[in-house]
């Protein structure tokens, strides 16, 4: 039986002429309409936009908590099947004799700054410190918060959410883009990935929405990322600099305030948009090369002067127990718990007051202790067993909460940024195999983050275990945490250099994420054009500074209202992530027959 020929006739009709002659006029509509109207509602109704987000985020979790959880397993277990079958993971993405563009060692650093780069300088200490305190194991009460028992499930968590799952997100994107792009000869587009299921659909309206989908969720996973790391560059320039107007004035809380957020804002996405325009093989390479180099200058310090012995026997403990609990927490999926759930758990004294103990019973960012000293005046009379008792009626509770707040919201993260950083993947992996990129893609990066967790999370958690630390770090804001480890950890002149290089670094990686999203932005909405027009790099680099500016004002400079709109925005594109799998199963699978029957056609002759 002859098996038909693939769908390759994408035609993404462009303008011809006029002020957006190269790219497609329905993806580029859509898209800034759609962030025009989110920044405006932010300016305007800022308090409104904040509640409201925050509200649809809750119902959604609420609804898909599950779904981001088994669709991010799945996606690990999809691409590693992919890689060990032979007829799939040596595949090579271009044509037959197609060689690499980019060296290992820049292929490499381009794909870590942009994949990871921020995200890392702000959680590589504050990951595994926050994990450490508040995690599946402590909120089910096995054990006690930042204890050395806790440890273990800490680094579990931790090697989860920057391991193998959160990287397999990246490479379900990039591998499928690039495998159409370069062995079919596609669009570098996302409605690509899907046009064997979709077929001739994808030239339509329904492919627009499947572009539309890429390019909002990329606008809002980079938004996160610079926030996250525009608040840490603040944090970082304070340190020494000693700037007061960029901070809140608080001294028990010192925080990044919304004028220095903004400012900082401006200073980095100006250098973004000059760096864009220079295009990928100059700025975002040079760039991106500069910033492994910091990225190892920072991490031997951390092997000199920190804790490396106790980093590297965590390394090998937790790695172990990572691979053992690999499908365990992948797949590891909790419900939420509502009132009346609660209720029929509760011992007959407490039941009377279960809407007044409710929240306090389900809160996985408290403890049992916790607990106890914040009970209503009504349930004063309980006692402590029934106290207990309540607490533990709470676990689903509390641990649905947890797995909301802090897995899911990093599966969404990734996932938004995926069609960014996927597409980009794609953009410079011409002529790897699929073996090689899924083995260079996931598994390389996620023993380097592994390292970087180890080391400076383990640094600055054996500095409050065994140094002198006193809670000074734990009690440090999440963009602090970093420049307060490194106070404990050296001093003087070396102190003010390497906290200078810090700086220097979140720097470049964040002109590095911006840059790179810009270009990608711009790639989708021209019909998956590589060469772009400088003039709308510069307007997506403008209307992406305003879409975090307002944001970040809406959340009163906080970043809450930024995170809820990632976490919305992602859930589209989550659905277009596995209908990817699907389709590039299907065209593996079909490809594959065809070449068996091209080769079986052939043997006679020769």
């Amino acid at each position: 039986m002859s098996i038909r020929e693939p769908f390759t006739d994408l035609e993404i009709e462009t303008q011809e002429t006029g002020f957006y002659e190269g790219y497609s006029l329905p993806i580029a509509l859509i898209s800034k309409i759609s962030m025009v109207a989110l920044v405006l509602w932010a300016l305007i109704w800022p308090l409104s936009a904040s509640g409201k987000l925050s509200e649809w985020q809750w119902a959604l979790l609420n609804n898909f908590n599950t779904f981001y959880i088994l669709a991010v397993g799945a996606f690990a277990i999809f691409l590693f099947v992919i890689a060990a079958i032979p007829s799939t993971g040596e595949k090579v993405l271009g044509p037959e004799g197609q060689k690499p563009e980019f060296s290992n060692f820049s292929w490499f650093s381009m794909m870590f700054g942009a994949g990871l780069g921020v995200g890392l300088m702000v959680y590589a200490t504050a990951e595994p410190l926050g994990l450490w305190g508040s995690n599946p194991a402590i909120v089910a009460g096995d054990v006690d918060a930042n204890s050395p028992e806790a440890l273990k499930s800490a680094f579990r968590y931790t090697f989860m959410h920057y391991g193998f799952h959160a990287w397999a997100i990246y490479v379900v994107t990039g591998l499928s883009l690039a495998y159409y792009a370069y062995t079919r000869d596609m669009p570098l587009t996302i409605r690509s990935a899907l046009t064997p299921i979709l077929g001739r659909f994808a030239n339509g309206f329904v492919g627009h929405i499947v572009d539309v989908l890429g390019v909002i969720a990329t606008i809002l996973g980079v938004s996160v990322t610079i926030g996250f790391g525009i608040s840490q560059f603040v944090e970082g320039v304070y340190s020494i600099s000693g700037i007061e107007w960029i901070m809140n004035g608080s001294t028990e809380a010192p925080a990044p305030s919304t004028v220095g957020l903004i400012a900082a804002l401006i200073v980095i996405m100006s250098m973004s948009i000059l760096s864009a325009v220079s295009g990928v093989g100059r700025g975002v390479k040079y760039l991106s090369n500069l910033n492994l180099v910091l990225s190892l200058i920072l991490l031997l310090t951390f092997v000199f002067f920190g804790s490396f012995l106790f980093a590297m026997t965590t390394y090998a403990t937790a790695f172990v127990d990572y691979l053992i609990q690999f499908i365990p927490v992948g797949f590891g999926a909790y419900g939420p718990q509502s009132e009346a759930t609660f209720t029929a758990a509760l011992p007959e004294a407490a039941a009377p007051l279960a809407g007044e103990l409710y929240s306090g019973a389900t809160n996985a960012w408290g403890s049992l202790a916790g607990f106890q000293g914040d009970l209503p005046e009504a349930a004063a009379g309980l006692d402590e067993a029934t106290v207990a008792a309540v607490y533990d009626a709470g676990s689903q509770g509390r641990l649905f909460n947890w797995q909301a707040g802090w897995t899911t919201f990093y599966w969404a993260w990734w996932i938004a940024f995926s069609p960014f950083v996927g597409l980009f993947l794609a953009r410079i992996s011409k002529g790897r195999s699929v073996r090689e990129f899924i083995l260079g893609a996931v598994i390389a990066p996620s023993l380097v983050c592994f390292a970087w967790m180890t080391i400076l999370g383990g640094t600055a958690i054996d500095l409050e275990l065994n140094g002198g630390a006193d809670g000074a770090i734990i009690g440090a804001s999440l963009t602090a945490k970093l420049f307060v480890t490194l106070g404990e950890m050296i001093s003087g002149g070396f102190l003010a250099a390497i906290s200078i290089m810090c700086v220097v670094l979140i720097m470049t990686f964040l002109v590095t994420s911006a840059d790179s999203g810009i270009l990608v932005m711009n790639t989708i909405m021209s019909g998956g054009a590589q060469e772009t027009g400088v003039k709308h790099r510069i307007i997506w680099g403008v209307l992406l500074t305003l879409v975090i500016g307002t944001l970040l004002v809406a959340g009163g400079g906080g970043l809450e209202a930024i995170k809820s709109a990632m976490i919305i925005g992602a859930l589209p594109f989550t659905f277009v992530m596995v209908l990817m799998c699907i389709s590039l199963a299907k065209a593996m699978f079909n490809d594959a027959r065809r070449d068996n029957a091209a080769d079986g056609l052939a043997s006679p002759a020769e």
